[in-house]
């Protein structure tokens, strides 16, 4: 049941015909009727009378309404995200942790964004969530490096080099274009189980090169401009623990002065968050 409104409301203004969703989440026709019909009874769904297709229902609403009140923080995470969006044209999105997975808790904004809708799932591994590990225990970034589709001193080095310098810089970049993020982001949201053992050994191989690809512009080309698909700053809970990442997509090239005045400003607003 929960497949299905999960594809529904990633599907955004696309509303889907039952055939649709059976495809899309291999159901039985049995099956799908009576998920759907429980969801529309319920008022979670709805279904138009003229074409037929199923979009998401005001029941829903009560829901995302009460789920504001109760998770305040991720309710002012997502309108921060919003306003960035506004100042630095750029899209704008939430990320929270989830054990080892990361979950993309909203878009914001009408600029170009990475692959990726709201309740997308990528794993917790390098090269993703680095604004997560930089600012968790090192028992934590040892298990995060450990998590690497590939294993080598020289990679644990590199990583470990990068989350220090992100801690010290006070947040993120992700030094890659457009299609690699596109790419990195589809390959890290496969499953860790049930594929074929040859495609995993091809996607860890492609995750293990990704896994420092971004993660530093070039030497000697610092003062030029580098593709950046994302800059992203921590948000504290009360504990000091990493509650959340607010961050922008430019998904353009920038030199690193431009990069740092967007980091400042992405900052500046996950701090306001965290005070709260």
């Amino acid at each position: 049941m929960l497949d299905v409104i999960e594809l529904l409301a990633s599907s955004g203004d696309v509303r889907m015909r039952f055939s649709d969703v059976v495809g899309a989440l291999d159901l039985t026709q049995a099956t799908a009727h009576a998920i759907l019909k429980t969801l529309c009874d319920r008022g979670w769904l709805i279904r138009d009378p003229v074409d037929k297709t199923f979009g998401l229902g005001p029941g829903l609403a009560v829901v995302a309404a009460r789920t504001d009140a109760a998770r305040p923080l991720a309710h002012a995470a997502r309108i921060a995200a919003q306003e960035l969006s506004q100042h630095l044209g750029y899209a704008a999105s939430v990320v929270e942790r989830v054990a080892d997975e990361l979950v993309i808790t909203a878009f914001e904004g009408a600029g170009p964004r990475p692959t990726g809708t709201p309740g997308d799932r990528i794993r917790y591994a390098p090269p993703f969530g680095v604004a997560f590990a930089a600012w968790d225990s090192t028992a934590e970034q040892r298990a995060w490096i450990q998590r690497a589709p590939a294993t080598g001193d020289a990679l644990t080095e590199r990583l470990a080099e990068v989350l220090t310098q992100t801690r010290e810089r006070g947040f993120d970049v992700d030094w890659t274009t457009p299609d690699l993020t596109r790419a990195a982001q589809m390959v890290g949201s496969l499953p860790s189980d049930g594929l074929p053992e040859h495609v995993r050994g091809i996607t860890d191989q492609l995750l293990a090169e990704f896994a420092t690809i971004g993660l530093g512009p070039a030497g000697d080309a610092a003062g030029k401009s580098q593709p950046v698909a994302t800059i992203a700053a921590p948000v504290f809970d009360p504990q000091g623990r990493v509650a959340l990442i607010l961050a922008v997509h430019p998904l353009r090239p920038m030199t690193t002065r431009q990069v740092d005045a967007a980091g400042q400003r992405v900052r500046r607003a996950a701090d306001r968050l965290s005070q709260r």
